[in-house]
């Protein structure tokens, strides 16, 4: 048999504990929904004032992003517009970077609902830096490791390291020649950066679109110790 709980004598006989009602279950939960609502709508308005903020999901732009890090994006730049040599872009690399490959709509969603909010990163955005516009030529490399564009060798700085010819800007030959509406990207960490190098032989050549462009990173804006901001860095 089982012995009933002892009634707080407090309490008039017939009553229920506070908050709860034995017909309505938990009277909390609209206070919740509430607060829960609230925070919805103020995380949304600063990402409107803002701009959307991404997720850094690897370490293919070291040392300058580190995974972890979540980038404030400037939309201005979407499609490729303004764009310069030196930029860190964010970039839709759906059927570039990224292979074309079939996913549910609520898939899709969700990703799409992480990647919004800076929660979660997503396999089509990438975040790399622009080595060559439209009219470019770029080839890799000169006798002293450094990459050439139009003739001009590059230098760049945000790779960490001295580059020289025993150490090169990137371990292979190529060469690039940018059409109208295409660009070529870099990852900073070279070894370890899926970039345009990787789709040379490919459709398309590595030639990313401008128009996948998203917009460029501006500020590193999380944690809140490594906020900095993100400027061009042209060789």
């Amino acid at each position: 048999m089982r012995t009933p709980e002892p009634r707080d004598p407090r309490r008039p006989r017939g009553s229920v504990a506070p908050g709860w009602s034995d017909q309505d279950g938990p009277r909390w939960w609209p206070w919740l929904l509430l607060t829960l609502a609230a925070a919805v709508v103020a995380a949304a308005v600063l990402r409107a004032l803002t701009g959307p903020v991404l997720l850094v999901p690897s370490g293919s732009m070291e040392p300058t992003l580190r995974p972890g890090e979540r980038l404030l994006v400037d939309e201005a730049a979407a499609g490729g517009a303004g764009l310069t040599h030196g930029d860190v872009v964010v970039f839709d690399g759906a059927g570039s970077l990224a292979p074309y490959r079939s996913r549910s709509s609520l898939e899709r969603g969700l990703t799409d609902v992480a990647a919004w909010w800076g929660v979660g990163g997503t396999g089509d955005v990438f975040v790399k830096r622009v080595l060559a516009l439209p009219g470019d030529t770029l080839t890799c490399c000169a006798a002293d490791g450094r990459l050439v564009r139009n003739g001009a060798p590059v230098d760049e700085p945000y790779l960490g390291r001295p580059v020289s010819a025993a150490d090169p800007a990137s371990d292979s030959r190529w060469e690039f020649e940018v059409p109208a509406g295409r660009m070529v990207v870099l990852g900073d960490h070279r070894d370890a950066s899926r970039d345009s190098r990787a789709l040379l032989g490919a459709p398309g050549g590595g030639l990313i679109p401008l128009e996948s462009v998203i917009g460029t990173a501006e500020q590193v804006v999380w944690p809140l110790g490594a906020r900095r901001d993100l400027e061009p860095a042209d060789g």
